[in-house]
């Protein structure tokens, strides 16, 4: 028996949580920062898949329509 794990699947579960960890205190810099290059680090792995250009094609039509409507 193999099992894989895919590199991107694995990056999405440390982000969903770390982002939903609360903590009592507030979160220190360093933890805002690594929070910020596991993301980063995710968009990169998701990028080049269909899954990725999709998202990346909503958020260019979501842009578009909000920049027009707020133009005169």
């Amino acid at each position: 028996m193999e099992l894989t794990i895919d590199v991107a699947v694995l990056l999405a579960v440390i982000i969903f949580v770390r982002v939903r960890h609360r903590d009592v205190q507030a979160r220190s810099r360093t933890d805002q920062w690594l929070t910020v290059f596991l993301a980063l680090a995710f968009g990169v792995l998701i990028a080049p898949t269909a899954f990725g250009q999709g998202v990346f094609n909503f958020m260019g039509q979501l842009a578009q329509g909000v920049t027009q409507s707020a133009s005169p």
